[in-house]
């Protein structure tokens, strides 16, 4: 691309000059920090007393060795701790279930039982030490596992503080890791709250996460306009429940992506504020602590980039200074070599420093929203506040957010959003430093990921289960259990007061989603294959030009449009790469399948026999893919079927070269771009054609 600097496609437009008159008629000019509509923070002195807590978001593997990590960390700055679990523990399953057996302690921590959660915190003080656990579908037992685990260590449950996300309704508009249907789903919501309110007065519980969907593809507006959306959602169901609005968004917190666009994420943050303050007024609540908006951020793992992931060292750094002028309560930043993998110790220590970098090096904290009066910022807040009052309005003409759930008016929103931007970084509207410009003729090395010992980890947890199931009151646990089900079959008690009492009982994390799940059953997710934006916004690339022309003659040899099965398997829910590539090769002349969301190797094989695909592209962003891409070779050799596999997503180098000696026949790792995919895989197409001409597999004709 053109190595001038480009212009990106935006929400909110911004001017080249702002002045004075920008700042006309704008009403929260004259607020001030701790003060209605609380624009410039919810706290009065904001940073000059005390800073904003580093909460890095961390857990892998056991809860031995997470364990030691989060002391390592408090040890070294942390100031609180955020935990993140593995995909089986997020989806409900045991890690003996042979169906989650690839995902266990991947991308997190796997917890079973209430053993698990006491090794997760052992020798961390919870009565000192605040706790956010990143937890939604499987909320009940884990959340259930964590109390209980804090009861027998001896705090007391109105000593515990922290957060949990609990935040459901977005997991049906993006990030996939809901277990049961939206009305349900919403019951486990507002029995948690209800519960928490009474029992664990000091415990936030619920955190409505605007992060997911700025990673899916949304921009600055739709993150913002979903977010207040499921948080009104949230206040409408409990305040129907009996509880007060005061009481209702007094518990509640928020969670926000900061990308890289700087100016806007500032204002994002800040119109946040501008936008609760007049939805929990509205909703009936008076209270400061109700109305004044509290967030944690996140840096963006989307702007990460695999090649020349140094650079991503400099795109955290802006994106936390961001969120810090933005006015965030915690933060976590984003370590350099997430884009390949897990991250390395050296690499999330460095996440780490930077905050304690601009904590005590910068000066950032000596002064209370730097921003406000500035022309450009408070009508840049204001404009997006505005925006996003529009959006709620649309929303609910769509007949609210269950509705537009239902409908896939959300989901097409974001998607629509995410391809606009993919194609923006093809066509080089967007630049992304070291992958569309200025990127050199020289590599970065990659950075090399030990294995985690997936199969030990595994034996480990499921030996630990088999040793609290020999151990416990089988009859105890039966009656439990019982009583957890029939509550949800009748609608009445309070769900997690009873999932407490399975936890005590030692029932497991998949056990008691078991005993839901005989009443509500799992709720299925389609992959998406929208299209429309790539012939439209790249029709005068030349790499497009060729990657159409490949799909064309790919055609030509078989007699109709090349065949591929775009696949999910295992328990990752992150479907924005799926569903871009997917889109890609709709426009670019594909006749795409796609399945459902937490696929199986056999059904994924069985899937691709059944509709004669000619290619099979696996998506992978949580690690397992190596495992999961043998199983469906294995699948598919059982099958006699021979389908070349490629893989693409957060795959390393090491990954790579194991991927391909087991077969796989190509890998693109996050980056590539969707021209040079379409090319590869126009020329895998072929491959039964090319090898065997007079004998192409299954159904195909000889051309």
């Amino acid at each position: 691309m053109n190595a001038n600097r480009t212009t990106r496609g935006r929400a909110v437009p911004l001017k080249p000059v702002y002045t004075r008159a920008d700042l006309e008629g704008l009403a929260h000019l004259d607020s001030m920090p701790g003060e209605a509509p609380y624009v410039r923070g919810p706290f009065a002195s904001m940073y000059t007393e005390r800073p904003w807590t580093i909460r890095q978001y961390g857990g892998y593997a056991q809860a031995a060795d997470s364990n030691l990590a989060f002391r390592t960390a408090l040890t070294e700055g942390a100031q609180g701790l955020s935990v993140a679990f593995d995909l089986p523990t997020q989806r409900g399953y045991d890690s003996d279930d042979p169906r989650v057996s690839a995902d266990v302690g991947m991308t997190g921590v796997a917890i079973d039982t209430v053993e698990d959660m006491a090794r997760l915190f052992d020798g961390i003080a919870l009565d000192r030490i605040s706790v956010s656990m990143t937890m939604n579908g499987a909320v009940l037992p884990v959340l259930g596992a964590y109390l209980v685990a804090a009861e027998e260590s001896g705090v007391l449950a109105s000593q515990l503080t922290g957060t949990i996300q609990n935040d459901i309704l977005k997991e049906f508009m993006v990030r996939n890791t809901c277990i049961f249907a939206p009305e349900p789903s919403l019951r486990i919501v507002t029995d948690v709250v209800e519960y928490l309110a009474r029992a664990v007065p000091r415990f936030n519980a619920l955190s409505v996460s605007g992060y997911h969907f700025q990673e899916a593809g949304a921009d600055a507006v739709l993150e913002l306009a979903l977010t207040m959306a499921n948080a009104r959602t949230y206040v409408d169901a409990l305040i129907r429940q009996g509880m007060k609005a005061d009481q209702v968004c007094e518990r509640m917190s928020f969670f926000f992506g900061v990308g890289a666009d700087f100016y806007v994420e500032i204002a994002k943050l800040r119109a946040a504020r501008l936008v609760w303050s007049a939805l929990a007024r509205q909703s009936g609540a008076r209270s400061e602590r109700a109305c004044a908006l509290r967030m944690h951020c996140q840096t963006s793992g989307w702007s990460l980039t695999a090649r020349k992931p140094m650079n991503n060292v400099v795109r955290t750094a802006i994106e936390a200074l961001a969120a810090v002028f933005g006015g965030t309560q915690s933060l976590h930043t984003n370590a350099y070599d997430e884009a390949l993998a897990l991250p390395c110790a050296s690499s999330a220590r460095l996440a780490r420093d930077t905050q304690l970098v601009l904590q005590h090096e910068t000066g950032v904290c000596d002064v209370v929203d730097p921003w406000a009066g500035s022309y450009m910022m408070e009508s840049l807040t204001a404009d997006i506040a505005n925006r996003v009052r529009s959006q709620l309005d649309e929303i609910e003409a769509h007949g609210g957010v269950i509705e537009a759930i239902r409908s896939g008016w959300i989901r097409e929103r974001i998607a629509h959003s995410a391809l606009g931007v993919q194609a923006e970084i093809e066509s080089g509207e967007r630049a992304i430093v070291g992958l569309n410009c200025f990127a050199g003729d020289d590599e970065d090395e990659p950075i090399a990921v030990s294995e985690l010992g997936v199969r030990q980890i595994r034996r480990h947890q499921a030996r630990r289960i088999a040793e609290v199931k020999a151990a416990r009151d089988a009859a105890r646990v039966r009656v439990a259990l019982a009583a957890l089900e029939r509550a949800a079959r009748d609608g009445a008690g309070n769900l997690l007061e009873l999932t407490i009492e399975c936890m005590r009982a030692r029932a497991t994390v998949g056990e008691c989603t078991q005993a839901l799940e005989a009443v509500w059953p799992r709720h299925p997710i389609p992959i998406q294959a929208a299209a429309g934006q790539f012939s439209e916004r790249l029709a005068a690339d030349s790499g497009w030009s060729v990657a159409r022309e490949a799909v064309a003659s790919a055609a030509s040899r078989l007699g109709r449009p090349p065949r591929i099965l775009i696949a999910k398997l295992g328990q990752d829910g992150h479907d924005r790469g799926a569903n871009v590539v997917a889109a890609a090769l709709t426009d670019a002349g594909f006749d795409v399948v796609t399945g459902e969301m937490f696929a199986s190797p056999a059904g994924t094989g069985r899937k691709a026999v059944e509709h004669d695909v000619d290619v099979i592209g696996i998506s992978s962003l949580a690690g397992a893919h190596v495992e999961l891409a043998s199983l469906l070779i294995a699948e598919l050799r059982a099958r006699n079927a021979s389908i070349p596999i490629v893989v693409g997503g957060s795959i390393d180098c090491t990954s790579q070269a194991v991927l391909k000696k087991l077969g796989v026949a190509g890998c693109f790792p996050t980056g590539t771009s969707v021209a040079h995919i379409v090319a590869e895989l126009a020329s895998l197409s072929c491959q039964g054609v090319i090898e065997h001409p007079c004998a192409h597999r299954q159904s195909m004709q000889c051309i």
